[in-house]
């Protein structure tokens, strides 16, 4: 089924920020249902196929692939303190940088240098350890979310462990997805009212 310009342009849109809400409103379609459709078009066979051959064409293009992705990711999450800094009671010394390989150097986020009249110090940041591991955890499905159910009970939900890369997610904000929840169990509540007045769906 050929997409129609609007599903197009949402797909050229969920690219930007892989956010279906935020996709479909640039797309052109109303806000006050765009957190539900949004989530819908991610359904949809024609359009999971379509965001997947423009992500896949997106990696061909500039050579990014999820294995070199994940390549980057560990050298942050597993780097260590020693191979960039020594201390001891005596104080702190920066490690030369011609010494770094190309893979430690890659780590580092931030140098600098601030002098005064009464003298100065050195800053040498490094990427975020925790934020890269907790990617890689996510990437190979190691975690598991809690869930309010509207009951007020909590259930854990896995991730899924097989999902191919490259698969439509929806990364809406915690409002988006709230939403995207109260207009989809209104939804369900209309349907049922019609029903009972014995009113097809």
């Amino acid at each position: 089924m050929e997409l129609t310009n609007k599903q197009k342009r949402f797909v050229e849109e969920y690219l930007i920020d892989l956010n279906a809400s935020q996709a479909a409103i640039r797309a052109g379609y109303s806000k006050k249902t765009a957190g539900e459709i949004g989530y819908e078009n991610l359904k949809k066979p024609e359009l999971q196929s379509a965001i997947q051959a423009a992500i896949k064409k997106r990696s061909e293009r500039t050579e990014i692939t999820a294995v070199k992705v994940l390549i980057e990711l560990a050298l942050v999450g597993f780097a260590n303190a020693e191979d960039y800094f020594e201390w001891s009671n005596s104080g702190i010394t920066i490690k030369d940088s011609a010494k770094l390989t190309p893979e430690q150097r890659a780590v580092v986020g931030e140098v600098s240098e601030t002098v005064t009249q009464h003298g100065g110090s050195k800053r040498i940041k490094l990427h975020d350890k925790l934020k890269a591991l907790e990617m890689i955890g996510r990437h190979l499905a190691m975690f598991t979310d809690k869930h309010q159910f509207t009951d007020g009970s909590v259930g854990v939900i896995a991730l899924p462990e097989n999902k191919p890369v490259g698969a439509p997610v929806d990364y809406a904000t915690e409002d988006e997805k709230d939403e995207k929840t109260k207009s989809s169990t209104g939804n369900a509540h209309c349907r049922r009212h019609d029903t009972r007045r014995g009113k097809p769906y």
